[in-house]
């Protein structure tokens, strides 16, 4: 396992001094086509929920996306950093319904729905460093916060990990805790689903 976990690190270093080389029309190029993208699923078309990371930084955008299906009426339910790495989930009400939490990240200021309120999404998007393409094995921050999330939904519900065209690779280490998505989305190649 120890082998594993440094391969970890090594991967997430380097994924992310990648991201930090991404220009910003780069970026807000990918958050377009990522929304578009997304908008378009008959899973979000359909949904009454839909649960979407808060981007930051370098990470894939979110925010057009997450104005947009709120903007059209479906539920938003966002995440809060809870202490020991769980996710909260409360719900979205626009843009000035964020305020900035720890660790730099935007947060919901309406009341908490406990951490299980993800289970009644019809569509959950979440954030990913890097996603293995034959499997689906996502590569996290190295929190497990998203591992949680993930291992609460029923497998009939579509998670979706959210990355740049060049962060869909062949394969990664994975650790029993790991959870895999059951779709990757890229700016380029779109949606792709795994078995």
């Amino acid at each position: 396992m120890r082998d594993i976990a440094e391969d970890k690190t090594a991967l997430r270093a380097g994924l992310a001094a990648a991201r930090a080389r991404l220009g910003g029309e780069s970026r807000a190029a990918a958050a377009r086509a990522l929304r578009d993208t997304l908008l378009t699923l008959p899973e979000a078309e359909m949904a009454g929920t839909v649960a979407v990371y808060v981007s930051i930084g370098d990470e894939p955008g979110t925010h057009g996306l997450l104005f947009a299906l709120w903007k059209r009426g479906t539920y938003v339910l966002v995440p809060k950093l809870l202490p020991g790495g769980d996710l909260d989930w409360a719900s979205y009400e626009g843009p000035d319904s964020l305020r900035l939490g720890r660790y730099g990240l935007l947060e919901p200021m309406e009341p908490p729905r406990g951490t299980t309120a993800v289970r009644g999404a019809d569509l959950i998007i979440v954030p990913a460093l890097a996603v293995a393409s034959a499997t689906g094995v996502r590569l996290g921050r190295g929190g497990g916060s998203y591992d949680r999330v993930l291992a609460r939904v029923d497998p009939g519900i579509l998670t979706v990990a959210a990355v740049y065209d060049s962060e869909l690779v062949d394969s990664l280490p994975a650790e029993p805790h790991d959870r895999p998505v059951r779709a990757v989305v890229t700016p380029s190649q779109g949606v792709t689903r795994f078995g």
